[in-house]
């Protein structure tokens, strides 16, 4: 029988998490617009989308110090009130406030992204891969509200920044009710572990492999939050059928996003699931951006299924890898970091290839290559190892 204490926290966390998204997959469908009436270049665009994810990945490292000072769950509430502040500050009528706040609501991911997968294993460790997978589907839920409603909140509110703005309100809810309802860790009594160190983590191939993969499946998801529409758009749709396309694709990921975790169970290890994600990924992109137009529907079933899949396998493998909380949070610190630094770079290319004049299905094979390289690091992490400090010294072992 579940407590009261682990759904209280299980309703906080997809409250939370439906936050973690809609200020990246809002700006999408309204890029542009933006060209047209903010003036901004592709490159300028580029470095609009980039900007969320590059923050995002300098933010993540900073949670374990933030967790350390403060405690995980006022960290996890100053992170918060940051993204409603970059949410509201992004759509004021003054020069640079829309890459300024950008920044900011990218930095309050990172820190929030990074605190709630250890915050997930301390909470309820046996469950802990499942639950990620609720999580994750609750970001999927968020980034598909913040793709599909862009375009009709700024009809129905009469400019773009009020509907960049809007977004702020669920931040504010989500902020109130984790501050007056957050688990308190005093009343949890978990065993103390030696400190690991960061350091040591890093010289421990499992955690680049982890990184490197968490790494580029995200560049894939934030090019297709950043430029999946405008993508569509150099493809023939009209915008507000290119945003709702994305729409759907992100809704899709729902049900692989809870269901993948259920998946990698099944087998041996997590290598056949994360391969199957991937190739569903690499097919949806090719139906989208290179097969005929009438493909579009099941393209983006199968890029939805796909990244819903990957993001919450790479989400699970933070927790599947280490054997505390404590490590869980360090790895997560990194492995997002790191991982998020390398997203950054995917967006930016996008938008630097576009200014070129690279078409659309040029880009996407390049995409599909990449989904290829990608699929070589999930044999490698996908395999049963995991990293524990419980007699002081830092190993992997099989598990």
């Amino acid at each position: 029988m579940i407590s009261r204490r682990s759904l209280t926290f299980i309703l906080l966390m997809v409250v939370v998490g439906l936050n973690l998204r809609p200020a990246l997959s809002s700006v999408a469908p309204l890029l542009t617009r933006l060209q047209e009436t903010a003036g901004l270049s592709a490159a300028s665009a580029g470095v609009l989308t980039t900007l969320p994810v590059l923050f995002l990945g300098l933010a993540a490292p900073m949670a374990p110090l933030l967790a350390q000072r403060l405690g995980s769950e006022r960290a996890l509430s100053a992170a918060l009130l940051l993204l409603a502040a970059g949410l509201i500050l992004r759509g004021l009528p003054l020069p640079g406030v829309l890459f300024i706040g950008s920044a900011m609501a990218g930095g309050a991911i990172g820190i929030s992204g990074t605190l709630l997968p250890a915050l997930v294993k301390r909470e309820l460790p046996e469950s802990a891969d499942l639950l990620t997978g609720l999580y994750t589907m609750a970001l999927c839920l968020g980034g598909a509200l913040g793709a599909g409603l862009s375009v009709p909140l700024t009809d129905w509110l009469g400019s773009w920044q009020a509907s960049l703005m809007s977004w702020a309100l669920l931040a504010v809810f989500a902020l109130a009710l984790w501050h007056f309802q957050m688990p308190n860790s005093h009343t949890q009594h978990a065993p103390q572990v030696p400190n690991a160190g960061l350091l040591r983590l890093l010289r421990k191939p499992l955690t680049w492999h982890v990184m490197l993969f968490m790494g580029i499946q995200s560049s894939m998801a934030y090019i297709v939050f950043g430029w999946l529409p405008t993508l569509l758009v150099d493809r023939g749709y009209d915008e507000a059928s290119a945003g709702w396309t994305m729409a759907i694709s992100i809704m899709c990921q729902l049900g692989s996003a809870l269901g993948a975790p259920w998946l990698a169970r099944l087998g041996r290890d997590q290598r056949p699931a994360l391969l199957l994600v991937l190739l569903s990924t690499a097919a949806g992109l090719w139906m989208l951006l290179i097969a005929p137009l009438a493909w579009k529907w099941p393209g983006a079933v199968f890029l939805g299924l796909g990244q819903g899949g990957s993001f919450s396998l790479a989400l699970s493998l933070l927790v599947l890898r280490t054997a505390n909380s404590r490590l869980a949070g360090q790895l997560s610190g990194l492995v997002q970091g790191g991982g998020y630094m390398i997203a950054a770079l995917g967006p930016f290319s996008v938008g630097l290839l576009l200014q070129s004049g690279i078409h659309a299905d040029h880009i996407a094979w390049l995409l599909i290559l990449l989904v290829g390289i990608c699929c070589g690091f999930a044999l490698l992490v996908g395999r049963r190892r995991q990293l524990d400090d419980q007699n002081g010294v830092l190993q992997v072992h099989r598990h």
